[in-house]
């Protein structure tokens, strides 16, 4: 055996370089001597499909990861015991995983275990134009691998993976089956033994560092260590896999967290200069890409099945992305309709009954809202809501469902909403010009389709035509009966997992949306009429820079990845958007946040409200005085981008509580309790009594302590209890605020004005308290009638009181040697 080398070599160790993906092709350049060329294999010219190796056990028949990890654990263990081996082959494997089976079922595993990694593997570009300049340039092209298969079973799994001309270009083929070591236990001595090159004239290049150049540079060999993702990206893909892994329960013979994405991110991140670009590119771009190949088998399927001409027909403004990404793939263009909830619903007012129907659904919601999306003039609103009764909302929803409903005012709703679809009609004939007989795909990001629900019926009857709903996520409140689909939705989620997702969608039409107003009325000729734009131009700026990376992702992935076997794209695609989305909605990382920071968000209505994506101030007070559960309530846009900064477990349980649909209240996350010490004062008795403080978050504690109609001033007697404590906030509101699930931005609440007696402010917020009789005194705010009030303490612990010894105690020893 040849001793590794020393000297030079060595030096050239610890020079050892790395390469970049996208780089790869030119790893040659500048190497004249190089006379051959070494590769790793898997992660280098095979990727696959899925996050992690094991992830493709998945897919094997009859056969659990967990079961197919512990086969392979034996037989390594069975091996270094025997033989003092550290490598083994597939078929040591199979002798542990099937230890009472017969050959024929052995092979058959084997078998089904290499056609597994076939469908999941295919050949990354960039090393692939590598060896084809490697043997353009007359080098040998070898590969050499820490693999269990054979030399002959990998060039087949090459071969059926990446196609018999990417086999081609492979010389030679070793691996650590055969010699029982691996490339860091000394496998390239044995491969150099068998070339007829010397080591100085070999480049050798591949993912695993340790492997790669640790165990490969010694023998004097050129190496490159392929360095697949910065730690940003490898962050974001191990987050994808957490959430995919809550999203798709393990199921029979499908392998676990799909990643196809992950080539294109190796090679074009890098390369992205500018931070909203590469956001869209990363994250943006893999959803809407699987949702872009999803419409086109949908519109081949919706084509066959009725005939005629199936029209892409974007609903704007959230379709404006995924229109963007279909003119990508396919040089066409589209139809951008322009068709929001208000201009549907308003199209929808037929008769009475409709009128009826639609207020008895919204008779809670904001009178002037539902009187305008009835198409009532301004001035007849105002005087409707002018004079409704104050107070009681149930008395105030009957009043003006009362004034709605007088025989004329419906007469004239019924009227305005007939001419309202007319012209909506001409919009869609203006843009789409369907023929009887066609098809019209509804392209939207969803996620209920209500816009579909309310002119299915006007577009049929006007053109003849067979409508279809095609969404990105597809959460239906009602079973409409329509034709709806969604590429998330509900043919493979339950519907937790959907509402799950739904639930911070904002942020994903934030991202698609295009950048104009929404559209309130059409002009006689179909013209749309839009509102003035709320969102502010740089927030539009950034994100067409966003869709711009979006639409790069697109184009990079449909040129990256060389594959030969046939696989379920379909699902696979589906499964890693999956996750994406469900990492970008609960667990959003700095990079992105940055980039959204100063987002706001159009509800679309027919008026100029917009909301603040995401307030982390909002969250951290409520976090301290409710827990998370001031989430469950609170009216913002994107919740979990508020908890940055509060640690993943706060996310991990977010994100579980809304997938599985747990029944969890917040009595069940307490665990501990600090009873108060109080003094309550009325101005003429003085009582004492204890409260009981619960747990909120990072340390805090919420004490609710009752005042009743603001006749109370009370002493927290911190000094019982604590050397030093930190309280964050004292607070009155009223009892039957602090009780309701709902957070609001305007809660009753107003600030108490403590006094303190033997404490001192040691910082902002630190209080030490010199002794055990210190408190601090906060007395009652003004009466508001006979509302029951309440003070609310958020304080957290520093220093507790260590109890005083007892007082010594001394035996008196008696004549008789007793003692007493």
């Amino acid at each position: 055996m040849r001793p590794p080398m020393q000297g030079a070599f060595s030096r050239e160790t610890a020079l050892a370089d790395f390469i970049l993906p996208h780089a790869l092709p030119g790893a040659l350049n500048g190497r004249d001597g190089i006379k051959l060329l070494s590769l790793d294999c898997f992660d280098t010219l095979l990727w696959r499909d899925t996050h992690a190796p094991k992830d493709l056990f998945g897919a094997l028949p009859e056969t659990t990861v967990t079961q197919r990890q512990w086969a392979e654990e034996r037989a390594r263990l069975a091996a270094e015991l025997r033989e003092k081996r550290g490598e083994v082959s597939i078929e040591e494997i199979y002798r542990e995983l099937l230890p009472n089976g017969c050959a024929d079922m052995r092979t058959a595993g084997v078998r089904n275990e290499i056609d597994a990694e076939a469908a999941h593997c295919f050949a990354f570009r960039p090393t692939v134009e590598l060896m084809r300049t490697a043997k353009s340039r007359g080098l040998q092209v070898i590969i050499v691998s820490d693999t269990y298969l054979n030399p002959d079973q990998l060039r087949g799994l090459i071969a059926a993976a990446a196609g018999d001309d990417v086999a081609a270009l492979i010389d030679r083929v070793f691996c650590s089956a055969t010699y029982g070591k691996a490339k860091s236990e000394g496998l390239y001595e044995f491969v150099l033994e068998e070339l007829t090159v010397k080591p100085h004239e070999i480049l050798h290049i591949g993912d695993n560092k340790r492997a790669d150049v640790g165990g490969v540079a010694p023998f004097g060999v050129h190496t490159l260590h392929l360095k697949q993702f910065a730690e940003s990206t490898e962050q974001r893909l191990r987050l994808e896999a957490a959430v995919g892994t809550m999203l798709h329960p393990a199921a029979s013979e499908i392998a676990l967290t799909h990643q196809p994405h992950r080539a294109a991110l190796s090679v074009e991140e890098p390369v992205i200069a500018d931070q909203a670009e590469a956001f869209g590119f990363a994250t943006l771009g893999p959803v809407l890409h699987g949702f872009d190949r999803w419409l086109a088998d949908e519109a081949e399927a919706l084509q066959a099945k009725h005939g005629g001409k199936v029209h892409h027909v974007f609903l704007m403004r959230d379709g404006h992305l995924p229109q963007l990404m279909y003119q990508a793939r396919s040089g066409q263009a589209g139809h951008a309709v322009e068709i929001s909830r208000f201009t549907a619903t308003a199209s929808t007012f037929v008769d009475a009954e409709a009128v009826q129907r639609y207020l008895e659904i919204e008779v809670e919601g904001d009178p002037v809202v539902v009187a305008r999306q009835m198409l009532l003039p301004k001035d007849e609103v105002e005087a409707i809501v002018k004079k409704l009764p104050r107070g009681n909302a149930a008395i105030r929803g009957q009043a003006f469902f009362n004034a709605i409903t007088t025989p004329s005012r419906i007469r004239r709703i019924v009227k305005a909403s007939t001419a309202f679809a007319e012209r909506l009609v001409a919009h869609v004939r203006r843009t789409v010009d369907p023929q009887p007989g066609d098809t019209l795909m509804l392209v939207d990001l969803g996620y209920n389709g209500s816009v579909q629900n309310e002119i299915e019926a006007l577009l049929v009857r006007s053109f003849g035509v067979h409508i279809a709903g095609r969404y990105l996520l597809l959460r239906e409140q009602f079973r409409a009966g329509y034709d709806k689909r969604g590429f998330i939705g509900h043919d493979h989620y339950d519907g937790y997992t959907l509402e799950a997702l739904c639930t911070n969608v904002a942020v994903l039409e934030q991202l698609c949306t295009a950048a104009q107003g929404s559209v309130v009325d059409y002009a006689a000729d179909g013209a749309a009429i839009r509102k003035g734009n709320s969102i502010k131009s740089r927030q539009s700026a950034i994100r067409e820079r966003i869709q711009a990376g979006a639409i790069r992702f697109a184009r990079t992935q449909a040129e990256i990845t060389i594959r030969s076997a046939s696989v379920n794209h379909a699902a696979m695609w589906r499964r890693g958007a999956a996750a994406v989305m469900g990492r970008l909605m609960y667990m959003p990382v700095a990079e992105e946040l940055a980039v959204l920071g100063q987002f706001e968000h159009d509800v679309n209505l027919g008026v100029d409200n917009t909301v603040a994506l995401f307030d982390s101030e909002i969250a951290r007070k409520g976090l301290r005085q409710r827990g998370l559960f001031y989430m469950k309530g609170a009216d913002r846009m994107y919740l979990p981008a508020e908890l940055q900064g509060e640690g993943l477990a706060l996310k991990l349980s977010l994100l579980a509580h809304k997938r599985f649909g747990l029944a969890l209240k917040y009595a069940d996350f307490i665990d501990q309790t600090i009873s108060l010490p109080l003094i309550v004062a009325d101005g003429r008795d003085v009582s004492t009594g204890n409260v009981t403080a619960t747990p909120t978050h990072d340390g805090y504690y919420i004490a609710p302590i009752p005042v009743g109609d603001c006749r109370f001033s009370v002493g927290i007697q911190f000094g019982q209890l604590f050397d030093y404590v930190q309280v964050d906030s004292v607070t009155f509101m009223p009892v039957d605020r602090f009780l309701s699930d709902k957070a609001v931005a305007d809660n009753g609440e107003t600030e108490g004005n403590p006094s303190l007696e033997g404490m001192t402010q040691a910082a902002p917020h630190l209080f030490h308290c010199a002794d055990e009789y210190s408190f601090m005194m906060v007395p009652p705010p003004p009466r508001q009638g006979d509302r029951q009030m309440m003070l609310a303490v958020v304080f957290r612990p520093i220093a507790r009181r260590e109890a005083k010894p007892a007082p010594a105690t001394h035996n008196v020893l008696l004549a008789n040697g007793a003692s007493a």
